[in-house]
């Protein structure tokens, strides 16, 4: 298994870049796995915005627009600690 940490998504091309590198195929073969849970240590971060972003409703930073096979989400706080 891979992993491509960021803390803004694909951001950038940059970020796009490396992650099809990182894939060696078709994001549409793909599954992805979003934790925006580390987000929330930011002052302007809160649930709303990680609904936004799993939702592809943060134009900034896209994550279901790029036309993964499917896309979770695991939200830590949801978690008995």
């Amino acid at each position: 298994m891979k992993y491509l940490l960021t803390s803004a998504g694909i951001a950038n091309p940059s970020i796009h870049t490396a992650l099809l590198d990182l894939l060696g195929k078709p994001i549409a073969e793909c599954n992805a796995l979003c934790i925006p849970t580390s987000s929330y240590g930011h002052r302007m971060v809160s649930p709303h915005q990680a609904w936004k972003f799993i939702a592809g409703q943060e134009p900034r930073s896209p994550m279901v627009e790029l036309g993964w096979k499917s896309v979770g989400m695991l939200e830590l706080t949801a978690l008995p600690s």
